[in-house]
Parts: C-alpha cells; sequence; structure tokens
C-alpha cells in the first residue's frame, strides 16, 4: 500500500483491528501499573474505560464495514445486501450499555477517575497509532 487511492476494505479492517490489539496490550500493561500505584479499583476502571474504548472501535468497524458493503452492491451486479437495521441497533445498544456501564462502574468503584476517563482515551490513541502507521507506509 503506497498511495490513499489504494487503501481498501481489507486494509480499513486490519487497522481496526490493530488497533484493537494495541489497545488491549497497552490495557494490560496500564491495568497492572495502576493496580500496584493505586489500586485495584482504579486497575478495574481503567478496564472497564477500555472496555468501553473497544466495544466502540468494534462496533465502528462493523458499522463501516456494513457501509461499504452497501456502498460496493450496484443493482446491475445482483448481489443482495443485509439490512442495515440489525447493525444500527447494535450500535445503539451498545452506547447505551455503555452508559449503563460508566453509571456502575463510578457508582460501585471508588477508583480514579482518571483512570477510566484514560481508558476511554486509549481507543483514540491506539487508532492515532495506527493512523501515524498508515502515514508512513505512504511516505516511504
Amino acid at each position: 500500500m503506497s498511495v490513499l487511492g489504494q487503501y481498501t476494505d481489507a486494509d480499513f479492517r486490519r487497522t481496526m483491528l490493530n488497533a484493537l490489539r494495541l489497545l488491549a496490550i497497552v490495557t494490560a500493561i496500564g491495568a497492572v501499573l495502576l493496580w500496584v500505584k493505586l489500586g485495584w479499583q482504579s486497575a478495574a476502571l481503567l478496564l472497564v474505560g477500555s472496555a468501553i474504548s473497544g466495544s466502540g472501535l468494534w462496533e465502528w468497524l462493523r458499522l463501516m464495514t456494513a457501509v461499504m458493503v452497501q456502498m460496493d452492491a450496484s443493482p446491475e451486479s445482483g448481489a443482495s445486501t443485509r439490512p442495515m437495521g440489525r447493525v444500527l441497533v447494535n450500535f445503539f445498544v451498545r452506547l447505551g450499555l455503555a452508559g449503563v456501564l460508566l453509571y456502575g462502574s463510578l457508582k460501585f468503584l471508588n477508583g480514579s477517575v482518571y483512570a477510566l476517563v484514560a481508558g476511554i482515551l486509549l481507543g483514540g490513541f491506539c487508532l492515532m497509532i495506527e493512523g501515524i502507521r498508515l502515514i508512513q507506509a505512504w511516505t516511504l
């Protein structure tokens, strides 16, 4: 892959899966460090935030994959596409569950709120790292 025009659906999927894998690695290391420094409650809050962030990345991957399938399907090819309703329902259900999880974790875990925020921000950070890797691949 050398230019943006050659960025395929498979490249997008690989980028998102790499970001999820990086998120899991950074979360595991961060949870251990937080457990040692601030206690298990803060480590649990980091895990909750990372789970919310990771589920957001996963749902974004599913939503964009469904949109790309819809866009690639043409009436001439006769290709049938699945309705988007189920993907959209799952997306909004995940948002609702994330809100419940946020509320529950803040109410019952007496750890650092900053750990929760850090976990939520880790998804964007990992996606940014993958974006930088893509930019480096395009410029080399």
